[in-house]
Protein backbone atom coordinates (compact mmCIF):
# COMPACT_ATOMS: atom_id res chain seq x y z
CA UNK A 1 0.00 0.00 0.00
CA UNK A 2 1.55 3.63 -0.82
CA UNK A 3 2.13 5.73 2.28
CA UNK A 4 1.25 9.64 2.29
CA UNK A 5 4.71 10.61 0.64
CA UNK A 6 3.55 8.53 -2.27
CA UNK A 7 0.96 10.24 -2.75
CA UNK A 8 2.59 13.79 -2.55
CA UNK A 9 4.15 12.41 -5.39
CA UNK A 10 1.20 11.43 -7.49
CA UNK A 11 0.08 15.25 -6.32
CA UNK A 12 2.96 16.76 -7.84
CA UNK A 13 2.89 14.25 -10.85
CA UNK A 14 -0.65 15.32 -11.68
CA UNK A 15 -0.59 19.22 -10.78
CA UNK A 16 -0.06 19.71 -14.46
CA UNK A 17 -4.11 19.11 -15.24
CA UNK A 18 -4.93 21.48 -12.11
CA UNK A 19 -7.37 24.07 -13.85
CA UNK A 20 -8.10 21.66 -17.15
CA UNK A 21 -11.07 20.37 -18.20
CA UNK A 22 -11.83 16.79 -18.30
CA UNK A 23 -12.86 16.19 -22.27
CA UNK A 24 -13.57 12.49 -21.75
CA UNK A 25 -14.11 9.89 -18.76
CA UNK A 26 -14.29 6.45 -18.51
CA UNK A 27 -13.79 3.35 -16.46
CA UNK A 28 -15.00 0.27 -14.37
CA UNK A 29 -16.04 2.12 -11.00
CA UNK A 30 -19.32 2.41 -9.43
CA UNK A 31 -19.35 5.65 -9.22
CA UNK A 32 -21.57 8.18 -11.46
CA UNK A 33 -18.25 8.67 -14.01
CA UNK A 34 -20.40 10.83 -16.46
CA UNK A 35 -20.40 13.31 -13.86
CA UNK A 36 -17.05 14.07 -14.26
CA UNK A 37 -17.58 14.94 -18.13
CA UNK A 38 -16.62 18.66 -18.87
CA UNK A 39 -16.09 19.34 -15.52
CA UNK A 40 -12.76 21.54 -14.65
CA UNK A 41 -10.37 20.41 -11.38
CA UNK A 42 -9.99 23.10 -9.48
CA UNK A 43 -7.52 21.40 -7.33
CA UNK A 44 -5.53 18.41 -5.93
CA UNK A 45 -5.32 17.79 -1.86
CA UNK A 46 -4.18 14.59 -0.31
CA UNK A 47 -4.74 13.45 3.34
CA UNK A 48 -2.21 10.90 3.71
CA UNK A 49 -3.11 7.93 1.73
CA UNK A 50 -5.90 9.76 0.30
CA UNK A 51 -5.85 11.33 -3.08
CA UNK A 52 -8.33 14.35 -4.00
CA UNK A 53 -9.42 15.21 -7.03
CA UNK A 54 -11.63 18.47 -6.16
CA UNK A 55 -14.31 20.19 -8.30
CA UNK A 56 -16.75 23.09 -7.36
CA UNK A 57 -18.88 21.10 -5.83
CA UNK A 58 -17.86 17.61 -5.08
CA UNK A 59 -14.67 15.42 -4.47
CA UNK A 60 -13.55 12.33 -6.17
CA UNK A 61 -11.26 10.68 -3.53
CA UNK A 62 -8.75 7.86 -4.75
CA UNK A 63 -7.28 5.15 -2.54
CA UNK A 64 -4.71 3.00 -3.91
CA UNK A 65 -5.55 0.36 -1.20
CA UNK A 66 -2.89 -2.47 -1.78
CA UNK A 67 -2.22 -2.85 -5.25
CA UNK A 68 -3.77 0.07 -7.03
CA UNK A 69 -1.49 1.79 -9.35
CA UNK A 70 -1.83 5.23 -11.75
CA UNK A 71 -0.27 6.32 -15.33
CA UNK A 72 -0.23 9.88 -16.22
CA UNK A 73 -0.49 10.53 -20.07
CA UNK A 74 0.25 6.62 -20.52
CA UNK A 75 -2.16 3.69 -20.24
CA UNK A 76 -1.80 -0.32 -18.94
CA UNK A 77 -3.27 -2.98 -20.78
CA UNK A 78 -5.49 -3.37 -18.31
CA UNK A 79 -9.57 -1.55 -18.09
CA UNK A 80 -9.04 1.47 -15.87
CA UNK A 81 -11.08 2.04 -12.98
CA UNK A 82 -11.02 5.48 -13.82
CA UNK A 83 -9.64 7.21 -16.59
CA UNK A 84 -10.25 11.47 -17.90
CA UNK A 85 -8.36 12.66 -20.46
CA UNK A 86 -7.33 16.53 -21.02
CA UNK A 87 -6.44 18.36 -23.99
CA UNK A 88 -3.08 18.21 -22.81
CA UNK A 89 -2.74 14.87 -21.54
CA UNK A 90 -4.54 12.22 -19.23
CA UNK A 91 -4.81 10.50 -15.92
CA UNK A 92 -5.22 6.71 -15.34
CA UNK A 93 -5.91 4.70 -11.93
CA UNK A 94 -6.16 1.06 -11.62
CA UNK A 95 -7.62 -1.42 -8.97
CA UNK A 96 -7.94 1.35 -6.71
CA UNK A 97 -11.59 2.56 -4.69
CA UNK A 98 -13.24 5.80 -6.00
CA UNK A 99 -15.68 7.55 -4.66
CA UNK A 100 -17.21 11.30 -4.27
CA UNK A 101 -17.49 13.20 -1.45
CA UNK A 102 -20.17 15.86 -1.78
CA UNK A 103 -19.48 19.18 -0.61
CA UNK A 104 -16.92 21.26 1.02
CA UNK A 105 -14.12 18.60 1.78
CA UNK A 106 -13.05 19.99 4.83
CA UNK A 107 -16.33 18.00 5.99
CA UNK A 108 -14.69 15.12 5.53
CA UNK A 109 -10.64 15.98 6.68
CA UNK A 110 -9.16 16.83 9.50
CA UNK A 111 -5.96 18.09 7.57
CA UNK A 112 -3.89 18.53 10.81
CA UNK A 113 -4.01 14.94 11.13
CA UNK A 114 -1.67 14.39 7.98
CA UNK A 115 1.68 14.14 8.93
CA UNK A 116 3.16 16.06 5.83
CA UNK A 117 0.24 18.77 5.54
CA UNK A 118 1.12 22.27 6.97
CA UNK A 119 -1.57 22.06 9.37
CA UNK A 120 0.42 18.87 11.15
CA UNK A 121 -0.29 19.43 14.82
CA UNK A 122 1.71 17.25 16.86
CA UNK A 123 0.13 18.34 20.35
CA UNK A 124 -3.46 16.77 18.88
CA UNK A 125 -1.47 13.64 17.95
CA UNK A 126 -0.23 13.26 21.66
CA UNK A 127 -3.52 14.01 22.75
CA UNK A 128 -4.61 11.09 20.83
CA UNK A 129 -2.23 8.41 22.11
CA UNK A 130 -2.63 9.71 25.96
CA UNK A 131 -6.22 8.40 25.18
CA UNK A 132 -5.14 5.06 24.33
CA UNK A 133 -2.34 3.89 26.83
CA UNK A 134 -3.65 0.20 26.49
CA UNK A 135 -2.61 0.25 22.77
CA UNK A 136 0.54 -1.14 21.12
CA UNK A 137 2.69 1.81 19.90
CA UNK A 138 3.09 -0.13 16.63
CA UNK A 139 -1.26 -0.14 16.00
CA UNK A 140 -0.95 3.79 17.37
CA UNK A 141 1.21 4.57 14.67
CA UNK A 142 -0.50 3.13 11.62
CA UNK A 143 -3.75 5.29 13.02
CA UNK A 144 -4.81 6.99 10.01
CA UNK A 145 -6.56 9.77 12.28
CA UNK A 146 -3.60 9.54 14.15
CA UNK A 147 -0.63 9.89 11.82
CA UNK A 148 -2.58 10.38 8.26
CA UNK A 149 -0.12 9.04 5.92
CA UNK A 150 1.85 6.76 8.16
CA UNK A 151 2.48 3.55 7.04
CA UNK A 152 4.69 0.01 7.49
CA UNK A 153 7.60 0.99 6.44
CA UNK A 154 7.49 4.42 7.99
CA UNK A 155 5.94 2.79 11.22
CA UNK A 156 9.49 0.27 11.61
CA UNK A 157 11.73 2.76 10.89
CA UNK A 158 10.69 5.52 13.77
CA UNK A 159 10.76 2.81 16.40
CA UNK A 160 14.07 1.73 15.24
CA UNK A 161 15.19 5.37 15.27
CA UNK A 162 13.52 6.32 18.47
CA UNK A 163 14.69 2.53 19.79
CA UNK A 164 11.25 1.49 21.15
CA UNK A 165 9.86 -1.97 20.79
CA UNK A 166 6.72 -1.82 18.46
CA UNK A 167 4.99 -4.06 20.69
CA UNK A 168 5.50 -1.28 23.49
CA UNK A 169 2.80 0.00 25.32
CA UNK A 170 1.67 3.72 24.77
CA UNK A 171 0.84 4.43 28.26
CA UNK A 172 4.55 2.81 29.40
CA UNK A 173 6.50 4.48 26.88
CA UNK A 174 8.60 7.72 28.12
CA UNK A 175 6.96 10.95 27.57
CA UNK A 176 10.56 12.52 25.66
CA UNK A 177 10.24 9.18 23.57
CA UNK A 178 6.93 9.55 22.66
CA UNK A 179 7.24 12.93 21.88
CA UNK A 180 10.05 11.62 19.82
CA UNK A 181 8.33 9.09 18.19
CA UNK A 182 5.52 11.55 16.99
CA UNK A 183 7.79 13.87 15.72
CA UNK A 184 9.61 11.16 13.78
CA UNK A 185 6.86 10.09 11.80
CA UNK A 186 6.67 13.51 10.11
CA UNK A 187 10.18 13.88 9.55
CA UNK A 188 10.45 10.68 8.07
CA UNK A 189 7.91 11.02 6.03
CA UNK A 190 9.51 14.17 4.25
CA UNK A 191 13.16 12.33 4.55
CA UNK A 192 10.62 9.31 2.55
CA UNK A 193 9.57 11.64 -0.23
CA UNK A 194 12.73 12.67 -1.12
CA UNK A 195 14.83 9.44 -0.81
CA UNK A 196 11.62 8.34 -3.43
CA UNK A 197 12.01 11.05 -5.73
CA UNK A 198 15.59 10.41 -6.17
CA UNK A 199 15.07 6.08 -6.41
CA UNK A 200 17.27 5.64 -3.22
CA UNK A 201 14.40 5.15 -0.70
CA UNK A 202 15.78 1.54 0.06
CA UNK A 203 19.25 2.08 0.61
CA UNK A 204 18.21 4.07 3.50
CA UNK A 205 16.22 1.81 5.33
CA UNK A 206 17.58 0.62 8.87
CA UNK A 207 15.72 -1.58 9.76
CA UNK A 208 12.60 -2.49 7.30
CA UNK A 209 13.35 -6.13 5.91
CA UNK A 210 16.92 -5.91 7.73
CA UNK A 211 18.20 -9.02 8.99
CA UNK A 212 21.11 -7.85 11.37
CA UNK A 213 20.40 -4.70 13.35
CA UNK A 214 23.53 -2.06 12.20
CA UNK A 215 23.92 -0.79 15.74
CA UNK A 216 24.37 -3.99 17.66
CA UNK A 217 25.24 -6.38 15.20
CA UNK A 218 22.36 -8.85 16.00
CA UNK A 219 19.90 -10.40 14.44
CA UNK A 220 16.43 -8.32 13.63
CA UNK A 221 13.69 -9.75 14.55
CA UNK A 222 10.49 -9.94 11.58
CA UNK A 223 7.00 -10.74 13.66
CA UNK A 224 3.58 -9.57 12.87
CA UNK A 225 2.79 -7.42 15.72
CA UNK A 226 -0.20 -6.01 17.66
CA UNK A 227 -4.37 -6.40 16.59
CA UNK A 228 -3.17 -4.80 12.95
CA UNK A 229 -1.07 -7.83 12.30
CA UNK A 230 1.51 -6.09 10.70
CA UNK A 231 5.13 -7.00 9.93
CA UNK A 232 7.25 -5.48 12.33
CA UNK A 233 11.30 -5.47 12.15
CA UNK A 234 12.62 -4.77 15.53
CA UNK A 235 16.16 -5.42 17.15
CA UNK A 236 15.25 -7.04 21.02
CA UNK A 237 19.12 -5.33 22.60
CA UNK A 238 18.23 -1.77 21.18
CA UNK A 239 14.91 -1.38 21.13
CA UNK A 240 13.38 -1.15 24.69
CA UNK A 241 9.86 -2.74 25.58
CA UNK A 242 8.34 -0.93 27.53
CA UNK A 243 4.97 -2.98 29.12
Amino acid sequence: MPEGPSIRILKEEAQQFAGQKIIEVSGNSAIDIERLQGKTILSFKTWGKHFLICFDDFTVKIHLLMFGTYRINEQKETKPRLSMIFSNGELNFYTCSVKILEGDINLYYDFSEDVMNEKWDPKKAKQSLDKNPDEMICDAILDQNIFSGVGNIIKNEVLYRCKIHPESLVGKIPQKDLKKIINECSVYSFEFLDWKKNNELKKHWLAYAKKVCLRCDLPIHKKKTGKRSRRSFFCTNCQKLHK
